[in-house]
């Protein structure tokens, strides 16, 4: 089978974009052609740290996710979901990893992208205090990706997963967004499909948002 002639070129351009320090290449028909074959096979994203420039999926495949650190350890029952390692710990994490020059532009989006802290609320009964209502659960990850707007610094899409009500029984939902209005949205039944699909977006990125549809997300 005769392979494609542009197959060639577009490697080419692959590791240009690599090398480039703002994920550039020319502005004539030829690489531009090769930029529209490179983002239709997923094999190039938009730079959200440089416009006008790009980034290859191979470069984001080696960049780490970020979660709970013990989200293994709830989904094997070892701990409760209350237990989870908070989302402002996380997204220390992912802005401790950016270089230095993006971590400030990142710590902006702390509020829009971490929320505010859960409450357990409690009261006394007699020398004990026992909690008598939380916050629904909010679990935050981090993978590298991209959506209809530039992603976070890093190229990083956010999401997570959340009970929809504070009670046992239920339904959970998993968003992932970009660093504007982009969110895909999946509601399901219980906690174990949420946090399994959260392994699951993890396991496929990097990504276009667009491809979670095969996930069984909606597109908002």
């Amino acid at each position: 089978m005769p392979q494609d002639p542009n197959t060639q070129f577009d490697q080419t351009v692959l590791e240009m974009i690599e090398h480039s320090p703002i994920g550039a290449v020319p502005f004539t028909p030829t690489y531009q052609d090769a930029i529209k074959r490179l983002y239709a096979s997923h094999q190039v994203y938009p730079d959200s740290d440089h416009k006008n420039g790009h980034v290859t999926a191979r470069s984001l495949a080696k960049k780490l996710h970020f979660q709970a650190n013990n989200l293994e350890s709830v989904i094997v029952g070892k701990i409760t979901p209350d237990q989870l390692e908070n989302n402002g710990s996380i997204f220390d994490r992912y802005v401790k990893s950016l270089p230095v020059a993006l971590q400030a532009k990142a710590e902006g989006f702390r509020l829009t992208v971490a929320g505010k802290v859960a409450h357990h609320r409690a009261k006394i009964v007699g020398k004990e205090k026992i909690v008598v209502a939380h916050d629904p659960i909010h679990t935050l990850f981090l993978v590298p990706g991209a959506g209809p707007n530039p992603g976070l610094p890093g190229n990083y899409l956010h999401g997570a997963a959340a009970q929809l009500r504070a009670t046992d029984d239920s339904p959970w939902s998993v968003h992932v967004h970009d660093a504007d209005d982009g969110d895909a949205l999946i509601e399901l039944a219980t906690m174990a499909e949420a946090l399994a699909k959260v392994v699951e977006v993890m396991e496929c990125s990097p990504f276009k948002m667009d491809e979670l549809e095969a996930l069984g997300f909606t597109l908002k």
